[in-house]
């Protein structure tokens, strides 16, 4: 995607050819920084301090960890220690252990000197993969907007999200945001309602950067004004990420997803999520197994803005002696969902729908 009419992925080989090169997002919106990965380490701090975020982008970035740690130690205790400091850095996302399998796989039957090589071209793939995964995403998910475009004879069609599943949130192009890149690509009329997404504020920082940087026209709403919306009649579909989904459809997905869902059940509103196969957890028949980040308390007790003179500062909201807890993520049962929207199509949110597309 571009930024100033610059592309940019999220992350990229470096032109050492021997490192990453990450947009270091906990900068966005106020600024755009580079930040080059080396190590192991470094790759791990990137993911755990939400450098990068996003399951599929976590996924990459864990792929290229991998890479970095085989240029210190590529034994087979090497490559277990990089997946098991790696694994450690955030516990929701399935795409972080798919993308660790996926090199152990690659790596393992490879002879010491051939892993570094052999790391960084899967790494590449799996970038790539999810570009392409993604931009099919898109293709689906828009035959979605076309219909509510149709049915609307021409006007806009509003769509809500919440928190930031756009391109940065993945390599490229992104999941729940790929529909409505495509739809306006194409000429069709959208707007998109950008849920602020506290308490990190995803949705206002990041999503509202994307989608503006895009020219795709958006309103930043609190997130709590989701269902006045609804009932207002203001919202056609919701479109929204997941960062992990069970067997028989139920979704995890940023705090707040499920009373978004549970808006739209009331209101007869459309509630689509957008994944790539790499963030299906086989494994997990029920949502209520999905193990639930818990992060600082700081993130909700403080707010990160820009001051009248430029600088960017970080403040207290709360009372100082005051308890808060940062639960990351909530379960969205499959019963609130319309329908996945996939790389290989549009499905029913049921391990049936699953089953047609994914045998």
């Amino acid at each position: 995607m571009n930024i100033d009419g610059k592309p940019y992925r999220t992350i990229w080989l470096g032109s050492d050819g021997v490192s990453a090169e990450i947009i270091d997002q906990t900068k966005l919106p106020f600024a755009l920084e580079i930040v080059t990965l080396r190590t192991l380490e470094e790759a791990a701090h990137a993911i755990s301090s939400m450098q990068v975020r996003g399951a599929p982008l976590i996924g990459a970035t864990a792929a290229y960890g991998v890479a970095l740690a085989m240029r210190e130690d590529a034994s087979d205790a090497g490559l277990a220690r990089a997946c098991d400091v790696l694994a450690a850095t955030r516990p929701t996302a399935v795409n972080l252990r798919w993308a660790l399998d996926e090199m152990v796989a690659h790596l393992q039957p490879l002879p010491a000197d051939a892993r570094v090589a052999g790391a960084f071209a899967r790494a590449a793939e799996i970038c790539d993969q999810d570009v392409e995964a993604c931009r099919k995403i898109g293709e689906h998910g828009m035959g979605l907007i076309e219909a509510h475009a149709e049915r609307k004879k021409g006007e806009t069609v509003n769509i809500l999200t919440h928190c930031n599943a756009g391109w940065l949130a993945t390599v490229d192009w992104g999941t729940a945001l790929a529909p409505i890149y495509k739809a306006f690509d194409k000429g069709i009329s959208v707007h998109v309602w950008v849920d602020e997404t506290r308490p990190r504020n995803q949705g206002a920082s990041l999503t509202a950067f994307e989608l503006g940087a895009h020219g795709v026209p958006h309103t930043i709403v609190a997130d709590n004004t989701g269902g006045h919306l609804m009932q207002a009649g203001l919202v056609d579909l919701c479109i929204v990420g997941t960062d992990r989904t069970t067997a028989n459809g139920d979704v995890a997905n940023k705090i707040g997803t499920y009373l978004k869902a549970l808006a739209a059940k009331d209101n007869g509103v459309q509630f689509f999520v957008a994944l790539p196969h790499s963030t299906i957890d086989w494994t997990l028949d029920d949502g209520r197994e999905i193990p639930i980040e818990q992060r600082d308390a700081s993130e909700v007790t403080h707010m990160t803005g820009q001051l009248p003179d430029g600088k960017v500062e970080t403040v207290a909201i709360a009372p100082p002696a005051s308890r808060a807890a940062n639960y990351a993520f909530d379960v969205t049962p499959a019963r609130l969902v319309t329908g996945f929207i996939t790389e290989r199509g549009v499905t029913p949110a049921s391990r049936e729908g699953l089953s047609l597309l994914y045998s």
